[in-house]
């Protein structure tokens, strides 16, 4: 048998190695065209940031056009963290690409490419101005030598259904630095980025009730937060004591400082209202301080507003108390403190009755929110109440205490230093969410002759259980509801806190208990999510950062020598078995 020649045997290898590199090739071009149309991956984070919520997912289900946003966080001196802000934007709309069938489109813009004058650019700014995207400086350098300042649209732009919204993609909050800054938007983009298209996909807003007739805020005071709400609600004043029951249209009623006490008509028909589903939203100042009588008096007294609201929230489960929440966690104020030359010293200094509540629930409504302003509040205590689930939205700090009212409250008390250790009482519920099939306040207290005329005249028959879960959200100052008036510049915006110049998530709170309350099917579970920052250890890295270079650089290529290495010498090895054979 003759052998195969030697030239015969080298064809035949090279066909088989052009063979397998064409296969190699078509499975790499096969593994591409799969991850271009299906975006998956295994996320293995503690905190599932990677991990849409069921929420968001079931809102994408129902997505029927393209939705098309254009993200202008795009510059090519923005830094590494601004970086990775864009790249996770990039990653969440890949998640909601992929969960949608591919009606995510996307593209990353930068508003300044090609422009070279500052004309031009002026320009442009003002045209994006217009849809509320504003450019932010911010600075690049290398090693703290140099600082190039620039500037950054952290923004995106939806467009889907005919219509528009812009999201701002950062979120600035107090005590945090660029870093924790940029690493808390990071968590906050699914909610974001959901939200946009959850409210350009409504074909109506949800309507609401603000309910007037007992002396409730309506004035400059309610001004930011009733030129807020209609953006995303049709909200109406609603007279109380001048209609026979409230409207099961009403997807929620919003009640806000009433100075006058309930009569049990309107007391009933708020009752029926909750009975049918209803949602209330309560904002209670169950004390008479204000901050307009301690402008003009050095000392009030605080006392009972006497609502008649107690066998009301004590049946939904819950009690207002008659006091005022002490904080060392607070706000200042000026005082004076003496005179030099005949003139006044004034100084700014913490007032524990304006305390800023940090929220600590991992609820929806309230997690990763920043401090909430407060001013003259009141605990809530929670009750027995069958059926009724309670979740603290707000509390006190560690450093609290209350005063029972009636109490006088008095300035010259800022003269002297705070004491925390007389703060004793911590953790006072302020704000309180209860949810379930509640009972009427209302039942066994009726005369059958009334329980007739409702059924047979009215035609609204009395309902001693709900139909469905309601839900009531009561908190203890109806001043988290209520801007600021400067003289000069008028309303403030809701939140604002103009003597430190400070900006509270007051507003936040409100948008995200309407939500809530309003919104079944929102992606609001998504704000529960938190991405925790992970940073280096500062010293260590400038100390040893030669080295770890070296090693992140040095080690690959000794691999690839040795891996090249072995593999000439067992591919040699083998062919000279072989030449012997």
């Amino acid at each position: 048998m003759s052998a195969v020649p030697s030239s015969n045997k080298t064809a035949a290898r090279n066909r088989g190695a052009l063979l397998r590199i064409l296969l190699l090739v078509g499975i790499l071009i096969a593994i591409n065209a799969l991850a271009v149309r299906f975006h998956y991956g295994f996320d293995l984070t503690a905190e599932k940031r990677f991990t849409l919520s069921s929420a968001t997912k079931k809102m994408l289900r129902t997505v029927d056009d393209a939705a098309v946003f254009t993200i202008y966080l795009k510059n090519d001196r923005m830094g590494a963290d601004f970086q990775r802000l864009a790249d996770a934007t990039r990653d969440r709309l890949e998640s909601f690409r992929s969960a949608t069938g591919g009606k995510i489109l996307y593209r990353f813009e930068n508003p300044f490419a090609g422009l070279s004058s500052n004309d031009d650019k002026m320009k442009t700014a003002q045209q994006l101005a217009q849809k509320g995207i504003i450019g932010i400086p911010f600075g690049e350098g290398e090693n703290g030598d140099s600082y190039t300042e620039n500037i950054l649209f952290p923004y995106a732009h939806l467009a889907y259904g005919g219509k528009e919204i812009t999201i701002s993609l950062l979120d600035n909050h107090q005590g945090m630095d660029r870093a924790e800054v940029l690493n808390y938007s990071e968590s906050q983009l699914e909610y974001k980025l959901a939200r946009a298209i959850y409210l350009l996909q409504r074909t109506e807003q949800p309507e609401v009730a603000y309910l007037v007739g007992n002396g409730e805020a309506l004035d400059f005071r309610t001004f930011d937060a009733l030129n807020t709400l209609p953006q995303f609600y049709k909200i109406d004043t609603f007279d109380l004591t001048k209609n026979l029951y409230i409207p099961a249209a009403y997807k929620a009623v919003v009640i806000v400082q009433p100075t006058q006490t309930f009569e049990d008509k309107d007391k009933y028909k708020l009752d029926q209202y909750v009975m049918g589903g209803g949602k209330v939203l309560m904002f209670i100042d169950q004390n008479t301080a204000s901050l307009d009588s301690l402008a003009v008096n050095e000392a009030i007294m605080a006392v009972d507003r006497n609502l008649n609201l107690d066998d009301q929230l004590f049946r939904w489960g819950a009690r207002l108390n008659a006091n005022l929440v002490e904080d060392v966690r607070c706000v200042r104020i000026p005082v004076t403190v003496g005179e030099l030359n005949g003139q006044p010293q004034i100084e700014r200094r913490p007032w524990p009755y304006f305390p800023v509540f940090v929220p600590t629930s991992r609820h929806p409504i309230v997690n990763n929110m920043d401090g909430i302003l407060s001013l003259f509040c009141s605990t809530i205590d929670t009750v027995g109440a069958p059926g009724i689930e309670k979740t603290i939205l707000l509390e006190s700090s560690p450093r609290s205490r209350t005063t029972a009212i009636p109490a006088r409250i008095s300035l010259s008390s800022l003269r002297y230093k705070l004491r925390p250790e007389l703060y004793n009482k911590p953790y006072g519920a302020t704000a309180v969410l209860l949810e379930g099939k509640f009972r009427s306040n209302f039942e066994g207290r009726l005369p059958k002759s009334f329980l007739q005329v409702l059924r047979d005249s009215i035609k609204r028959p009395f309902k001693p259980v709900a139909d469905t879960a309601g839900a009531v959200i009561l908190v203890g100052d109806a001043d988290i509801f209520l801007n600021q008036v400067s003289e000069k510049r008028g309303p403030q915006e809701l939140g604002y806190w103009p003597i430190d110049d400070a900006r509270f998530a007051n507003k936040s709170f409100l948008l995200n208990c309407m939500e809530y309350l309003t919104e079944p099917g929102s992606p609001l579970e998504a704000r529960s999510k938190e991405a925790r920052l992970r940073l280096l250890d500062g010293a260590r890295l400038k100390n040893e950062r030669v080295q770890w270079q070296a090693l992140n650089i040095g080690l690959p290529l000794i691999l690839l020598v040795v891996f090249a290495a072995a593999y000439l010498f067992f591919r040699k090895r083998r062919y000279e078995q072989r030449t012997n054979q």
